[in-house]
């Protein structure tokens, strides 16, 4: 493992201790704080409970970086294609990160549902806008002599972005990719706090009310595993796709 990694692991351990330490020796209440040890042990005794409702966050999650991939790669090539329709749709793109999402939630609660529709949604909104300015930024930073090159040599725009543009804004897109997928359950969670029957958003405002503060950090620990395997997958296909960095 590399230095980095093992201070990074060590600093996570005495942050942990000193967690454990606290809460032990200042007799913080359960119900109030637990300690690292017991949200440990209710992340892996409640799993069956978990598990189902982590099942539901995941496939919101999924869906939502699937529907936001479709939205955001043809968009961010249009916005490069036509600088007009760039200048017309910035605004809104803007917009869309401004808005409070707690705003929006019940709106799409009260469109589309209780069911999993709002929640995908809700996910989709927020990813799609880091996925789509970094790949625009992408397709901008090309290397003016590659263009003129690509000109020269009689290539057409689609021609240009398919051999040029788009693996010159692949590191772009896969930057964007990662905040993407490190933030998509934030957009499901919420919407699952507004209104839904299962979902981990869902669990934890339940076990908030019955005062079972050690379950609604063991939701937490699953979203964060959850995220974090999705960032990990994301910098695995990073590798693979642009091998040549």
């Amino acid at each position: 493992m590399k230095r980095s990694g093992v201070i990074a692991l060590l600093v996570v351990f005495f942050a942990l201790a000193a967690w454990e330490t606290t809460c032990r020796v200042w007799s913080i209440p359960d119900f109030i704080l637990p300690v690292p040890s017991r949200i440990l042990a209710v992340a892996v005794m409640q799993a069956g409970l978990l598990l189902p409702h982590a099942a539901v966050t995941g496939v919101e999650v999924l869906a939502g970086i699937f529907i936001s991939l479709m939205v955001a790669v043809p968009l961010s090539i249009a916005m490069f294609a036509h600088p007009a329709a760039e200048n017309a749709i910035a605004p809104f793109l803007v917009a869309s990160q401004a808005v409070p999402v707690f705003a929006v939630a019940p709106l799409l609660v009260i469109w589309l549902g209780y069911g999993i529709a709002s929640k995908v949604l809700m996910a989709a909104v927020i990813i799609f806008f880091p996925i789509t300015v970094n790949l625009l930024e992408g397709f901008k930073s090309c290397d003016q002599e590659f263009r003129v090159l690509f000109r020269l040599m009689g290539a057409d725009f689609w021609q240009t972005l398919r051999l040029l543009y788009w693996p010159w804004a692949l590191p772009h897109f896969f930057a964007g990719l990662k905040v993407g997928v490190s933030v998509a359950t934030i957009g499901a969670v919420i919407g699952e706090w507004v209104g839904a029957q299962q979902g981990l958003g869902y669990l934890m405002i339940q076990a908030n009310a019955r005062l079972r503060v050690d379950l609604v950090f063991a939701a937490i620990l699953w979203l964060s595993a959850m995220g974090l395997s999705l960032w990990v997958f994301v910098g695995y296909l990073e590798r693979k796709v642009i091998s040549w960095r």
